[in-house]
């Protein structure tokens, strides 16, 4: 079973509300309906807004709004939160933001996909879920690189992982039905289509309706190398 986080503002509210029972990104670059999110929502994920500030080349430089931000909503049992983190910042600065982070396990690490995977497995050991990011590396999904360096990820995950651990896909709806167990994603999809396809329960049954599979397995020509 995967979990599908459908990125805020979805409006008209009236919208939102026909999407009750579902589950939530609000980002805090955009936190216009995380009141009615929390209403309506089945869970919601708090999301840092690093990627809106890399694509708009300010990085984030104050966290403590964002904190206090999260802070209010974490009381709910449901809500969790996406650690901060700064795009192709390396990883000590992202270790020193994790160091920063006030409210515990009810955050999840960033690893970014140029980062060594090493980094990745330590966050697993440490965190009851973690997210995945790209990066300008790998800044198209299911491109060559991007797949294969996301399959050389899995290979070293399930070496020391009986169980497949809570991998969140950043942006990463498009990757429900392909080979790599995310235990959740999230996408804007919903917010940015749904005018035009004036079916939004519809869609929002068509995404939720998609899952990972619950293992990982190497494709065909790469089975001699992963064994």
């Amino acid at each position: 079973m995967t979990l599908h986080y459908h990125g805020t503002p979805i409006t008209p509210n009236d919208v939102m509300l026909r999407l009750a029972g579902a589950h939530f990104c609000v980002s805090h670059f955009r936190p216009d309906q995380v009141e009615l999110a929390h209403k309506v929502g089945q869970s919601v994920m708090l999301d840092n807004g690093a990627f809106s500030a890399w694509r708009l080349g300010k990085p984030i430089a104050d966290w403590n709004p964002y904190y206090e931000w999260t802070d209010q909503w974490l009381d709910h049992p449901t809500t969790w939160a996406v650690i901060p983190d700064e795009i192709d910042a390396g990883s000590q600065y992202q270790d020193a933001l994790l160091a920063d982070w006030p409210h515990g396990q009810r955050g999840a690490p960033v690893w970014h996909m140029d980062e060594p995977i090493d980094r990745l497995l330590r966050l697993l050991d440490t965190w009851t879920r973690t997210c995945i990011g790209s990066t300008a590396e790998y800044a198209v999904v299911l491109s060559d690189p991007w797949q294969r360096r996301m399959d050389e990820v899995w290979r070293e995950i399930i070496k020391r992982h009986r169980r497949t651990p809570w991998l969140h896909m950043l942006r990463g709806m498009q990757l429900v039905t392909h080979r790599w167990p995310f235990a959740s994603v999230d996408s804007t999809d919903l917010a940015r289509n749904h005018a035009r396809h004036r079916e939004p329960v519809a869609r929002l049954g068509r995404w939720d309706a998609a899952q990972c599979p619950p293992v990982f397995t190497c494709r065909g020509e790469q089975m001699e190398f992963a064994a």
